[in-house]
């Protein structure tokens, strides 16, 4: 543990699992997180899903109580913005000019929401949601049965269409694509999904854009380019994000795609590492890739703050990801950007099913699962492996997937 002074930048859930990882670790040293949202690093996923539905409240979103910090021994800086990161010097430097030394440095500053360039996007009435504050207007906003259109149905698009859904709330959806999650799952997984919202009474209009917002000093309609007008109160917009890479300004690792870290999570800047949404993780399975996952940004805060401490583990998890959806359950393990061939156990049609996505040579990229439990946990080790499997075997629901994995049988 060479290291006696480390600063985490970004108050999220990757920055403080790692503060977690350092203290369990032993390290006692100076620890810093620096965090631009005024509250303490909390779990987004129910965002979109309890917590907007007012289920749960922030509280239970914590990463750590609130008085974690205090009795761990962390200055935690909330609303503070890191501002320039001064390499050769190692330090951060904050708004307002305040100089933060480091021995090991991780940025976990996550990803922003992309915005909609249209006229009447900034109308009081259109929201992105990103953090507690978006959720609770957008919760202020839907009060008394508003009509509700999202702009977008990927997963956060999808998560937001069933809670209003589910608040009772008249919901209609405007996508580019032409099915649900079209861009992650394909055509296929995505005709199921667009089914189950359909029959929870969701209005969807696909290969359609948002061409204005307009309303009266207030959102009153959305105009899609194909001339629909489609009357409302909320819009949600949900169109895909970007890794905040602001503060490796002038290092070479501000790139658009996410800041690039090797396989143990380090930047070409020895002592800096970066972990959750901002990492281009050179992958020893996937390659280079970036994921935006509650799981991912806790065992990648996990492996940086032990390699922060010498360690130099090789991050090289498959990857697993959830999305609840009513009463229903998408999961997905592993990266798949395009695959050649789909293998299905279960049924699309009947929406219990787990699809495995092959690439030319067979092997199990990734799989997907809607209302199928079990499967998608079990083939990890199979996308580990790099494993080509039988098709049959895949898709006979008897065969315990663990099985297949080269040396397991």
């Amino acid at each position: 543990m060479a290291a006696s002074s480390c600063v985490i930048v970004g108050g999220s859930l990757a920055g403080a699992t790692a503060a977690a990882t350092l203290r369990e670790e032993g390290f006692d040293g100076r620890l810093v997180i620096v965090g631009a949202e005024p509250l303490p690093p909390y779990e987004r996923p129910a965002l979109s899903k309890e917590f907007l539905r007012g289920e749960q409240s922030l509280e239970e979103q914590y990463v750590r109580p609130e008085s974690w910090y205090d009795e761990h021994e962390v200055d935690i800086r909330v609303g503070s913005r890191a501002v320039q990161l001064a390499v050769r010097d190692h330090q951060v430097v904050l708004a307002g000019g305040e100089r933060l030394g480091f021995d090991a440095l991780l940025v976990a500053t996550g990803s922003r929401n992309r915005k909609l360039d249209v006229p009447g996007a900034s109308l009081p009435g259109v929201f992105d949601l990103r953090t507690a504050d978006d959720a609770e207007r957008i919760k202020a906003a839907a009060a008394g049965g508003a009509r509700v259109v999202c702009v977008g149905m990927g997963f956060i698009g999808a998560e937001v269409a069933a809670s209003m859904r589910m608040l009772g709330h008249d919901v209609t959806v405007v996508e580019v694509f032409e099915t649900t999650l079209y861009r992650v799952l394909g055509a296929d997984i995505g005709r199921a999904l667009e089914g189950l919202h359909r029959d929870h009474g969701v209005q969807m209009l696909f290969n359609e854009a948002v061409a204005s917002f307009e309303g009266d000093g207030r959102l009153e309609s959305v105009v899609t380019g194909g001339g629909h007008r489609i009357e409302a109160d909320v819009a949600i917009v949900g169109v895909g994000t970007e890794p905040s890479v602001e503060l490796m300004a002038g290092t070479g690792l501000d790139q658009g795609g996410g800041i690039p870290v090797g396989k143990t999570l380090q930047t070409s800047m020895p002592g800096v590492f970066a972990a959750g949404d901002v990492v281009r993780h050179d992958h020893p399975v996937f390659g280079e890739i970036r994921v935006e996952h509650f799981d991912n940004a806790i065992k990648m805060g996990q492996t940086a703050a032990r390699n922060m401490l010498g360690a130099n583990e090789v991050f090289d998890d498959p990857h697993w990801f959830w999305s609840d959806q009513y009463d229903s359950q998408v999961q997905m393990a592993g990266v798949a950007a395009t695959w050649d061939r789909m293998v299905v156990r279960g049924s699309l049609e009947d929406r219990s099913f787990c699809a495995f996505l092959l690439d030319a040579d067979g092997v199990v990229r990734s799989t997907v699962s809607l209302d199928h439990k079990r499967d998608v946990r079990r083939s990890l080790g199979l996308i580990s492996a790099r494993a080509a499997p039988d098709p049959a075997a895949l898709a006979d629901p008897d065969v315990d997937l663990r099985t297949l994995v080269p040396g397991k049988g």
